[in-house]
């Protein structure tokens, strides 16, 4: 397969064309990254007072409105201004490199993604920075959970056709926390994905994530419900 500029298309070992491949968001979808979230703001607190973890906060929500996505390390970068001689600030570099990753998978993440595997390709496709978002994975236990097939954009429903390059299959799932972004894809690829919506996280139960049509095709409580599912459940035939 070509690329748009004649190049052969670089496609993951193993990846075989005409397999059914299965999209996995992370956070809030594999991984409680809201749980992170306040841990973080948590030992923000502790280490230099709320008002510091305020102003954190408000730098971070700015480098996300900034960038298109969530900046941790360059959040904690620019926060380092009028601390520079505090000697807890090196200290919020190791917590967020170090965190136990592992300990906020949701229960049955891992056993869904095996479930998958049976099934067709699963796939890790994920937003974010190149430094903290595959650290995270990779502590997490995820990317060995996929055997190291992980995709991640700055923003993901923008780049389908790398993803269909790296991964050609006959037909994508993508299960996320984000129905917006899901009607995103489905926009895109139409009758060759299927959307599964994880009502897990504060994006998934906000309203206005809610409003985008089409409705995802198959919405799920918990990540580990996809345990039960099989191909028929995806709009695929066995």
């Amino acid at each position: 397969m070509l690329t748009e500029d004649g190049n052969a298309a670089r496609l993951h070992p193993g990846a075989a064309a005409g397999d059914v491949v299965f999209l996995l968001d992370v956070d809030n979808t594999l991984l409680d990254n809201d749980r992170f979230a306040a841990d973080l703001g948590g030992r923000l607190e502790q280490a230099f007072g709320a008002a510091e973890r305020a102003r954190y906060w408000q730098i971070f929500s700015d480098r996300r409105e900034q960038l298109g996505l969530a900046d941790y390390l360059g959040a904690l970068q620019l926060f380092r201004t009028g601390l520079d001689d505090d000697p807890q600030l090196l200290g919020m570099s190791q917590y967020l490199l170090e965190y136990p990753f592992a300990s906020l998978v949701f229960p049955g993440a891992l056993a869904a993604v095996a479930h998958l595997a049976s099934l067709g390709t699963p796939v890790v496709l994920s937003d974010g920075d190149v430094v903290f978002q595959p650290r995270k994975i990779q502590r997490s236990g995820i990317w060995d959970a996929v055997s190291g097939r992980v995709l991640i954009y700055l923003h993901k429903e923008r780049v389908l056709d790398h993803v269909q390059r790296r991964y050609p299959a006959a037909h994508y799932v993508m299960v996320d926390d984000k129905p917006n972004l899901l009607t995103a894809m489905k926009s895109v690829l139409g009758a060759k994905l299927t959307t599964v919506f994880v009502r897990q996280g504060h994006y998934a139960l906000a309203a206005q994530s809610n409003a985008g049509l089409p409705a995802p095709d198959r919405v799920i409580e918990r990540i580990g419900d996809l345990q039960n599912l099989g191909i028929s459940a995806f709009q695929l035939k066995s």
